[in-house]
């Protein structure tokens, strides 16, 4: 096992079980009539999209959210003006007997944060830019230097929680991974590190107030960075003495497919971890869109048991990604990328059963055509494969009905498996039961072995990351197939689940591929699952990444719309990430790791960016997508689209 992979001088997580299921103690607040932290449910909560001073459309938009279940309602106040509305919009509600607290999004002023204080039960502000403006500059600070910053921040911050704190009000401190100030990206860089001491710095001004009705958040459209994020700042705040609940949320997380197994990966992986008590799933859809899949994640939490599992070492840093290291076997582990496995077991295996994972046989040209979503393995079971396979394709079949034919691999039950038996490779379907002393030097000591991890009770996601823990502790580095299967789902929830279970142990480093199975589910809505998990997870790429803002009352153009177009022609661009953003809050700090951006900057002009930098001011929005593929052409990452 590679050293890296461990967690050397890693600061430690207390509040956190690793082995068994156990959910964070905070600190429980109010925020108005509702309950949050302690032993209080997981709250689930979304943003209006209406412009904020449209107040009849605003007031309708919340209405629906609250119908869908949203249990905090949070509307964009960017200056003075829509803090006043925010008044009216209160009371419209009260009227219509909604009860629901709201919250007014602050950005950068925090003259409209007081203002929104006397209307509404809690105020986010992004420490980001609540006291700092963002212009990229790298400054260099002394340690006296960096302290008169903070003590600027303190007196432009403490009025605001002095007013929280006489009104009864609630406070979110929302740090945004594409947002960090120039001070804290010039002292900490862009790193979880930096984020967590961003909302650190305004902590500490509130913990010298006396005042302590707060919710922390830690996004990024990253799943990966967000995770390493909560982590670090629990451990913080356990340094510190520390107990504020947490907002959980994966920023830009986009539309359809993959905004859910992004935010499944991120929210789920952490609520796996215990951490969190209110949620919010960033669509780039309608907002009361977004309610019923947070309350499909958090369901699976409200009667979570322990899992019982023993405690081994930890091999694996919580605040930083590594992968496992092993050995390569069979076409999968060492260097090679995650590998995805199907079951097709289920009756005759024929050219046409295998279309919906990814390959298309020509008749007329006898010639197999791949998509871009072409599993790596097969699983026939006991059925034959009586046909000329494509080249990159593998079949496993059980051991008795094996043949020895090229790229065909036995599987076994791990108390079944032979390694006298002739094949190259062995796969062994084993479960954590399984991982015996005895069984781990056997596996360790056959170099032809690929581990197949079935995972088989409610906390699927450690069982997976525990059984890969205890074989590093035995220095075992046979390359695993992480696999699930699920029974009676639909198809949001089997995404769902398989992105926190299959996904999350992926972020930590563990595992050489996934095999992931929905009876009765459609194959290739299984396929495009698992390659979605492993393109969230950063471990596999294989198609176009969109990291789109769900939209708010900032917003200056259709932001659906607008991803649905762009998304429409630049979908064959492998590897490419387009940020898409509704405004310049949203804009070129947001969207992070974007290699190309487009921004709304003005009502009908948008803004193109190469990473962070501006390409074309005040483009008309009628021509924007074309420009934005002239500047992806112009930079050589542009290819025609295959017809």
């Amino acid at each position: 096992m590679s050293q890296d992979h461990k967690t050397e001088a890693a600061p430690p997580l207390n509040s956190v079980d690793w082995f068994n299921y156990r959910r964070r103690t905070s600190h429980q607040i109010r925020i108005g009539n509702l309950t949050l932290g302690g032993d209080a449910p997981l709250r689930i909560q979304s943003m209006t999209t209406a412009n904020t001073m449209d107040i009849e459309k605003t007031v309708a938009e919340s209405e629906r959210m609250i119908n869908a279940g949203c249990e905090l309602v949070r509307i964009t106040a960017p200056s003075k003006k829509e803090a006043e509305a925010l008044k009216i919009i209160a009371e419209s509600l009260h009227e219509k007997g909604h009860e629901v607290p709201l919250v007014a999004d602050i950005h950068f002023t925090p003259n409209a944060a007081e203002i929104a204080a006397d209307h509404v039960e809690k105020i986010r502000v992004n420490p980001g830019n609540y006291a700092d403006k963002k212009r990229f500059e790298d400054i260099e600070y002394t340690d006296a230097s960096y302290a008169e910053e903070l003590e600027r921040i303190r007196e432009r911050f403490t009025p605001l929680v002095l007013k929280c704190k006489a009104l009864g009000r609630a406070m979110r401190i929302g740090t945004n991974h594409g947002s960090l100030s120039d001070r804290i990206m010039s002292r900490y860089g862009d790193t979880p590190k930096g984020m967590v001491e961003s909302a650190m710095e305004f902590l500490r001004i509130c913990r010298d107030n006396d005042y302590h009705s707060l919710v922390i958040s830690m996004k990024a459209s990253n799943p990966q960075v967000m995770v390493q994020a909560y982590r670090l700042l629990v451990s913080s705040m356990d340094a510190e003495g520390m107990n504020y609940p947490l907002h959980l949320g994966v920023t830009e997380a986009g539309d359809g497919e993959d905004g859910r197994i992004k935010s499944a990966i991120g929210i789920g992986g952490l609520l796996e971890d215990g951490l969190g008590d209110t949620i919010r799933v960033s669509l780039t859809e309608a907002p009361e869109a977004e309610l019923p899949v947070a309350r499909m994640l958090v369901e699976r939490y409200s009667n979570r048991s322990p899992a019982n599992q023993s405690a081994v070492p930890l091999s694996f840093n919580p605040y930083s990604y590594s992968r496992r290291s092993s050995r390569e076997a069979g076409g999968a582990g060492g260097k090679q990328v995650p590998r995805v496995v199907h079951d097709l077991s289920n009756g005759p295996i024929t050219e046409a059963k295998l279309f919906g994972c990814g390959y298309r046989y020509s008749v007329p040209l006898d010639k197999w055509n791949l998509d871009d979503f072409a599993c790596d393995f097969i699983y026939a079971g006991s059925e034959a494969v009586d046909f000329e396979l494509p080249g990159t394709l593998a079949v496993l079949q059980n051991a008795e009905h094996w043949q020895d034919r090229t790229r065909h691999y036995p599987v076994w039950p791990a108390d079944e498996w032979s390694a006298d038996h002739p094949a190259k490779w062995h796969f062994v379907r084993t479960q954590s039961k399984d991982l015996t002393d005895s069984f781990i030097a056997r596996v360790q000591n056959n170099n032809r072995t690929v581990l197949v991890l079935e995972a088989i009770s409610e906390h699927a996601m450690s069982e997976l990351r525990t059984a890969c823990m205890v074989l590093d502790a035995a220095g075992c580095d046979v390359p695993v197939i992480l696999r699930r299967t699920y029974d009676d789902l639909d198809a949001e929830r089997f995404q769902l689940y398989a992105a926190t279970d299959a996904g999350a142990p992926l972020l930590d480093g563990f595992g050489d591929g996934i095999w992931i199975e929905g009876r009765g589910l459609p194959l290739k809505l299984r396929n495009s699952t698992a390659f979605g998990i492993l393109q969230a997870t950063r471990t596999r790429i294989s198609k176009t990444e969109y990291i789109s803002c769900p939209s708010c009352g900032r917003t200056l153009f259709d932001l659906q719309e607008t991803t649905s177009k762009i998304r429409e022609v630049t979908s064959h661009l492998k590897g490419i990430k387009i940020g898409i953003m509704g405004c310049i809050v949203n804009g070129p700090g947001e969207m992070a790791d974007a290699d190309y951006g487009y921004v709304g900057t003005g009502p009908g002009k948008i803004t193109l960016y190469k990473e962070k930098e501006v390409v074309e001011k005040n483009v008309p929005e009628e021509r924007a997508v074309d420009a934005l593929i002239e500047l992806i052409r112009s930079h050589g990452d542009w290819v025609e689209p295959v017809t």
